[in-house]
């Protein structure tokens, strides 16, 4: 996408909406992730608006945060505990804490805001570089044909009186990223967030952690331990082994 980067879609705008909408599925997630911490320090990649991380220090945990953006950091710090987390700013696929984890969790997608396959191999590697011996790597994502209807497309998120949201997608198969745009347009103009990924199916992300010294230990089809259907998503573990 012309003139996007991961930093500008993530600036003071989209900070300042990022926790409008809840998923719903953060208490299962931090329930999910403290258990397989089991009382370890925790590392959130791209730990963002501190939406899974908060909660989760709020069971007892250490946890600690790599974000790349300081505007979601901001919105961070500016919640109940948010002061208490420490936070490295930069690349997760990059940056290092020094120290070791019983759990890096990245969830929500966000594999895919790297942009290429060498980043995201790098991030799994990065990954690997926090663990404890026996600590396991924790990734959410979508199965990648939950998003492409086809190659280029146009469809309504949301219709009512006072204005419409419209996905605009175009997916290049070569390169695996999804360009996206969520266009508002209502009463008070037309506004645009763009967003890109790279998208990777599930057995591409195995590979990715065999790379980097690690197995697939489980693999659901979300938070709650549902079975993995290979339709929707995925919440897989790594282990090392």
């Amino acid at each position: 996408m012309q003139d996007f980067t991961p930093e500008s879609a993530f600036g003071p705008e989209a900070a300042a909406r990022y926790d409008d909408e809840p998923r719903g599925d953060e208490t299962a997630a931090v329930a999910f992730l403290a258990e397989r911490a089991a009382g370890r320090r925790v590392l959130e990649l791209a730990v963002g608006t501190g939406r899974i991380a908060l909660p989760l220090a709020a069971t007892g945990l250490a946890v600690d945060g790599i974000e790349l953006s300081t505007s979601m950091v901001d919105r961070l710090r500016a919640k109940p505990g948010g002061a208490e987390l420490e936070v490295w700013p930069g690349d997760m696929a990059t940056v290092s804490t020094g120290r070791r984890y019983g759990v890096v969790a990245l969830v929500y997608n966000t594999i895919f805001n790297l942009l290429t396959q060498e980043q995201q191999v790098a991030c799994f590697a990065n990954a690997a570089h926090h663990l404890e011996d026996d600590g396991v790597f924790v990734v959410e994502a979508a199965v990648p044909s939950a998003w492409l209807p086809s190659e280029a497309y146009a469809r309504p998120e949301r219709v009512a009186a006072d204005g419409v949201v419209l996905d605009v997608c175009r997916y290049d198969p070569v390169t695996q990223v999804l360009d996206e745009n969520h266009v508002t347009i209502g009463t008070a103009g037309v506004r645009c967030a763009p967003i890109a990924c790279r998208l990777a199916w599930p057995s591409e992300l195995d590979l990715m952690a065999r790379l980097a010294g690690l197995r697939l230990l489980e693999r659901f089809g979300g938070w709650h331990g549902q079975p993995y259907t290979g339709r929707d998503l995925h919440v897989s573990v790594y282990a090392r082994g």
